[in-house]
């Protein structure tokens, strides 16, 4: 009996190992012009499908093969099976080995004629992006600093920061956000509203300069999973 339960036990244990990751990835065009495409094809090594390319929302959820160890967007369909299905230039992200679930960042560039983007990856895997926090980003040389809700919040350029829930339940709660220009002193105001805060739902806020103006802007972009 001891011998039938010890190998009733490696049985299982072989059996999850062998079961494939599920990868996942959201996309945002961040910005995006609206002479760029709404949609291009997402390739990862053996899948090719469709995707879109919101810019003031997140796509749907796309599954990502769980082999892949690489992204590659192409503006027209291409043959998987082929020797080499994708063209020289074309923008390509790697994913990291860890990375199951993650946010695919595009940014507008125009001299890429294979797909007018760049890309980013942005690790969300819910063991470190939990429902009801905040993933901020400060892409620009400013240092932002502010109140959101009880939370107190700091970021030097060029940096993420994770936050907390602002405050407990599905209420609303006050935001004050300024910065600072890079040699300057002076705090000035960016943003004073209130939000809304969701406890089933992850955020992802944006703050990001257009040149040539020198005045930040800031986007938050919700990401509600519904229940398996």
């Amino acid at each position: 009996m001891l011998h039938l339960l010890l190998l009733l036990s490696l049985f299982f244990s072989l059996a999850h190992a062998a079961e494939p990751r599920t990868r996942t990835c959201r996309i945002l065009f961040l910005q995006g012009p609206s002479s760029a495409p709404q949609s291009l094809f997402l390739f990862d090594g053996t899948t090719l499908q469709e995707v879109e390319l919101p810019r003031m929302n997140f796509s749907p959820v796309y599954r990502i093969t769980s082999t892949a160890t690489s992204l590659a967007l192409v503006s027209k369909s291409i043959d998987p099976t082929a020797a080499q299905p994708i063209p020289q230039g074309a923008p390509v992200a790697k994913i990291g080995e860890e990375m199951t679930d993650f946010y695919l960042l595009l940014t507008h560039d125009p001299s890429n004629r294979i797909a007018p983007v760049n890309m980013q990856m942005i690790d969300a895997h819910a063991s470190r992006f939990q429902q009801g926090q905040m993933l901020w980003f400060n892409l620009t040389p400013n240092r932002i600093s502010g109140q959101l809700g009880n939370i107190k919040i700091t970021m030097p350029p060029q940096s993420r920061l994770i936050i907390d829930a602002p405050v407990r339940g599905q209420e609303n709660y006050h935001i004050d956000i300024r910065f600072s220009a890079p040699q300057q002193s002076l705090v000035e105001p960016l943003c004073q509203t209130n939000w809304t805060h969701d406890p089933r739902s992850r955020s992802v806020v944006f703050i990001y300069q257009i040149a040539p103006s020198p005045i930040p802007r800031i986007c938050a972009f919700p990401d509600f999973r519904p229940p398996p």
